[in-house]
Parts: C-alpha cells; structure tokens; sequence
C-alpha cells in the first residue's frame, strides 16, 4: 500500500518546500505531485515521484547492474568457448607482435557482421610454433564479447561416442562461430574421420562461419591420395568454406616463450656480484 512504502517522515535527504510536497535536498527537485483528489484507500493526496538526480542514480546502478551481468556472461562463455585455461588470456591485447598475420585476425573481427553474413572462414596452416592457436584463440576471445564461439580440436571430435555424436553435432549449431584446432591430430580410423566430416558437413550446410588450424602443408591438403577418400571429402569441405592463411613467424612462439622464461629465471637466480 501506498502508505505504508512511501513513508514521507522518513525519506532521507528531503525537505517540505512552500508547495507542501516532498523535494530533494540536492537538485531541488519533487520527490512526490499532488494528485488530483484525495485518495481514501491510501489516506493521501500525494503520491511518491522521482526527482532528476535520483534517476540518475537508478540509471547508474542500472548500467552497472547490465555491465556486471555482461562481464559474467562472458566469463561463462569463456569457459565453455576454451578447453584450456591458459587460452583466456591469448588475446589481441597480449599478442607479442611475433605473428604478422595478426593484423588479418583482427581485420576478421573489425568486419565481422560481412564475415558472418558472407559465411566465411579460415584456415590458419603453418608450421609447429608459428601461432595459429593463439591467432584462432585471440579471434574467439574479441568474439566473445558479442557472439557465442567454440573452441575445440579434431582429437576431441574424433573421440566423440557413437550415442552421443547425433546430439553433439547438432548442438554445434548455437554457436556464430566454430574454431576446430589441428586438422590432421585426429585418430586415422574410419569412425574417427566420420565423427569429423559430419560437423564439417553440417558446418557447410549451415552457412556458419568455421575457423580450421592445421599443420598440414596447403598443397597437401589439396592433393590427399585417392585412398583417403574420406579426408579428401573433409578436406574439400574446408577449402570451400574459408580463406587460406600461411602463418609466417620470424621466431617460433614456443620459442619465443622459452627464451622469456629464461630471461625471466636469469633475473631471478642471478648470482649477486
């Protein structure tokens, strides 16, 4: 009732002004209006109102209310998106500039609304330590923010269950982008391979946007021996879908990370001259 949640004896930082309602002490402002008769049920012929600086406030907390919930989404999303903790932090923010093709991997993300409406994907191959995890991780980790993302690898996919491969496949599609990490890992068996060609297929289908690593050399991607038939078939599957990127490095990553840590126990256990 209205007499009894608007308490006007007690409303802190308030005062009666001449009119006779209820004002804010800081911006002036009335903090109840007269109404047109006098209520009977609620015993007044005032009712409460909001003053400006008051509504800033509850605008304030609001928008803070919605940026908490924000950041705790994307926090939960982080972790269902990586298997691996360390990811979360292979960001574009702490990317060590040993990767030129970075540059691309944000131009990805800056354009993603055309990418996504274009269906289109990558293909990062390269060498061992040449960045194309971290590259793939930094794209999800900025997606996040607005688009829920997979990451996952072949090894993983290939190892799914004969009763579960229906549903996993299928609950692929909530997600705006896809990344499947180190083509060419997964277990050589025909079932491992059907796991494998059933999301890339569905992928296709979809239209969705899907991001493939790979150790794999291009070429022989392009040219699988007719025996492998059905790697043959994933691998068109991908080609038709993404766009091609050599990842070029001047220095290995792993290597690069090593040489830090060194420097960094170096500093530690120096010797005191």
């Amino acid at each position: 009732m209205m007499n009894e949640i608007w308490d006007r004896e007690n409303i802190p930082d308030s005062f009666v002004a001449e009119d006779g309602l209820l004002h804010c002490s800081f911006c002036g402002g009335p903090l109840e209006v007269r109404l047109p008769e006098y209520n009977e049920f609620f015993k007044t012929d005032k009712r409460p109102s909001t003053c400006r600086c008051r509504e800033e406030k509850i605008k304030r907390e609001r928008e803070e209310h919605a940026r908490r919930e924000h950041i705790e989404l994307v926090e939960r999303n982080k972790g269902i998106c990586f298997t691996d903790r360390r990811m979360w932090d292979w960001t574009f923010e702490n990317d060590d500039g040993t990767v030129p093709q970075m540059a691309m991997a944000k131009r990805y993300v800056e354009n993603w609304d055309k990418v996504r409406k274009g269906h289109i994907g990558l293909l990062l191959w390269g060498n061992l330590g040449s960045g194309k995890t971290y590259m793939a991780a930094a794209i999800a980790d900025a997606l996040l923010e607005q688009e829920k993302v997979l990451m996952t690898d072949f090894a993983r996919i290939s190892n799914i269950s004969k009763f579960d491969a229906e549903e996993y496949v299928k609950s692929l599609d909530s997600y705006a982008l896809l990344i499947i990490d180190d083509l060419g890992a997964e277990q050589d068996s025909e079932f491992a391979l059907q796991n494998i060609g059933n999301v890339i297929n569905r992928r296709w289908t979809s239209g969705k946007p899907l991001i493939v690593t790979t150790n794999l050399d291009l070429a022989n991607l392009r040219n699988v021996n007719e025996q492998e038939l059905m790697f043959a078939r994933i691998s068109d599957r991908i080609l038709d879908m993404r766009r091609p990127i050599h990842m070029q490095t001047v220095e290995s990553k792993r290597v690069a990370s090593g040489r830090h840590k060194n420097d960094i126990l170096k500093e530690i256990f120096r010797e005191e001259g």
